[in-house]
């Protein structure tokens, strides 16, 4: 990536953000999925499609490959806006309640306000919703809160942590995302210097050129949106269409 981007004549920061992560390692998952498979929840909130897609994935490693729309249909599906409502659409799933735009914790307070669901779980993806929780919490639910991975944070975190503190200070003209999970990543490591909102706000005034479409949804998910995706989606086209837009 940093010599494609140097023939293009570009000056790149390349910051390595995930290594993959065993499925075995995933034990809060799976144990997650036991508890929903055998009933344990009254209602679950998706607030991503990517996150509702991954986590059928990962359930469909150990379980018949229905068995997470099995469960979903048999409970009250709550869904943070359209993109998580397209993904259940692929799983032939009906969300029973969908939060308006713009889509946020207080819209799901909103429209689950009143209902008798006390056991309720969570698909949390990035980051924790602290507000969310705490307001189901205040009307005397139990949340369960799942985080999906597939991917977790590198080894060595510092070229990330120094790729969010540059972003926070202004100093990229262009950010390129190659993966869904990179946003997401990014935020995780911007979080513990306390400068997401930083972060968050430079990348949405940032040229910002994404892969592809799972990656456009995961970036939107966190109101940052793309200037384009490339023809194909691949690192050349990337790196080069993303020069031609700049320069020209």
């Amino acid at each position: 990536m940093a010599e494609l981007i140097r023939k293009q004549g570009g000056d790149p920061f390349v910051a390595p953000s995930m290594r993959e992560v065993p499925l075995e390692q995933n034990g809060p998952v799976f144990n997650f999925a036991e508890r929903l498979f055998g009933g344990g929840f009254e209602m679950m909130i998706l607030l991503t499609g990517v996150g509702t897609r991954q986590l059928d994935r990962l359930f469909a490693t150990r379980y018949p490959p229905e068995a997470f729309a099995s469960a979903l249909r048999a409970i009250t599906v709550v869904a943070r806006g359209p993109k998580p409502v397209a993904a259940l659409r692929e799983m032939n799933v009906t969300a029973a309640l969908v939060a308006p735009e713009p889509n946020t914790w207080r819209e799901i307070l909103t429209v689950t306000e009143g209902r008798p669901e006390r056991q309720i779980a969570i698909q949390e993806y990035g980051r924790p919703n602290p507000e969310l929780v705490a307001g189901l919490e205040e009307r005397g639910a139990e949340v369960t809160a799942v985080r999906v991975y597939q991917w977790d944070l590198p080894e060595d975190t510092e070229p990330l942590r120094q790729a969010a503190r540059r972003l926070a200070a202004d100093e990229f003209d262009v950010v390129l995302f190659t993966t869904a999970v990179q946003i997401s990543h990014l935020i995780r490591v911007a979080e513990r210097d306390g400068l997401v909102d930083r972060a968050l706000g430079a990348l949405r005034n940032t040229f910002v050129v994404s892969i592809g479409p799972t990656t456009t949804e995961a970036l939107e998910e966190f109101g940052v949106h793309p200037a384009f995706e490339p023809s194909h989606p691949k690192m050349g086209f990337l790196v080069r269409e993303a020069a031609e837009r700049v320069g020209g």
